[in-house]
């Protein structure tokens, strides 16, 4: 008689003894969870994160090596700080900092938020700390991409035409997916040993709704996250296990419950565009445009 393999949880993460990882957007949610959760298990793990203080708060409440580092996505200027600051290897990359549905609003460098938030400074910051990556790069995509109709408006990427907070939103997401692909894509024909992933949680309670356009949306949203989400512990499990677990390059896990919305980590399913190469290449072609920031010379390493 068959029975289902034993659920992985954060108990079955391995030692991290040795390893440094950087987690963005490390304050709160699953974020906070997945820093609190490698630095438990052994890594030395970097914040990076906006607001400093709350940053060196959350640091003093967890277990093991941490330390806090200033980055803003929203703001190019401090994504080539941060990665200019950069020392000695890294072997995780987390791409988790993200905003979701929010009321239209310019980054520093005057990129629509979600596009600039969600996709450009992960972007950059990824390519500027690659010399220095020797494991993997996560980043936190969302099911959202898979919603009808969703693609990437090359014609209005930034969303001066129109802007609708959940298109915006559900654009960056695909755009996260996209550029894992061609990130995996680009590291293999580097011969770079370094793999990319994507991971997203599910429909988990944080405090990421909160920022939604509209007090009907934060209303339900709120009613959403006490009946059906599920915890922000539950809501990192997919990134620790995209960060830590054997996973062939361009994976993608997320909950294994109905809808991807519950349960625990397994592959994910992906939308027919977002394993579209030439969209791929093409987003990623604009978005080195847009920031300035190349694929490095991996040579050598």
């Amino acid at each position: 008689m068959s029975t289902r393999p034993r659920a992985w949880t954060a108990a079955d993460l391995p030692p991290q003894t040795g390893r440094t990882i950087a987690v963005t957007g490390a304050t709160s949610g699953i974020g906070a969870v997945t820093a609190r959760e490698l630095a438990a298990a052994g890594a030395h793990v970097v914040l990076a994160v906006r607001d400093t203080g709350r940053g060196e708060a959350l640091a003093r409440t967890l277990p093991g090596s941490t330390e806090v580092r200033r980055l803003d996505l929203a703001d190019l200027s401090s994504v080539r700080a941060f990665a200019a600051g950069w020392q000695g290897p890294l072997d995780v990359l987390v791409n988790n900092a993200g905003v979701m549905a929010i009321p239209e609003a310019r980054t520093v460098d005057g990129f629509e938020m979600q596009f600039g938030t969600n996709h450009l400074g992960p972007f950059a910051l990824t390519n500027l700390l690659l010399p220095h990556i020797t494991g993997r790069v996560v980043t936190v995509a969302s099911n959202a991409h898979r919603r009808p109709g969703v693609d990437i408006d090359f014609d209005d990427l930034d969303s001066r035409n129109s802007y609708r907070p959940w298109r915006a939103y559900q654009q960056s997401k695909l755009a996260n997916l996209l550029f894992t692909r061609e990130l995996q894509r680009r590291l293999t024909a580097a011969g770079s040993p370094v793999t990319a992933h994507a991971a997203h949680p599910g429909y988990a309670a944080t405090n990421l709704q909160s920022g939604a356009a509209g007090a009907g949306q934060r209303l339900m949203m709120a009613i959403a996250n006490r009946v059906i989400a599920q915890s922000e512990q539950q809501g990192a499990l997919p990134s620790l296990y995209a960060a830590t677990q054997p996973l062939p390059g361009a994976s993608y896990t997320g909950p294994d419950g109905r809808g991807e919305l519950r349960g625990y980590p397994a592959p994910a399913r992906l939308s027919p565009r977002a394993l579209d190469d030439a969209a791929a290449r093409r987003l990623w072609d604009v978005s080195e445009e847009l920031t300035g920031v190349h694929f490095p010379d991996l040579a050598g390493r």
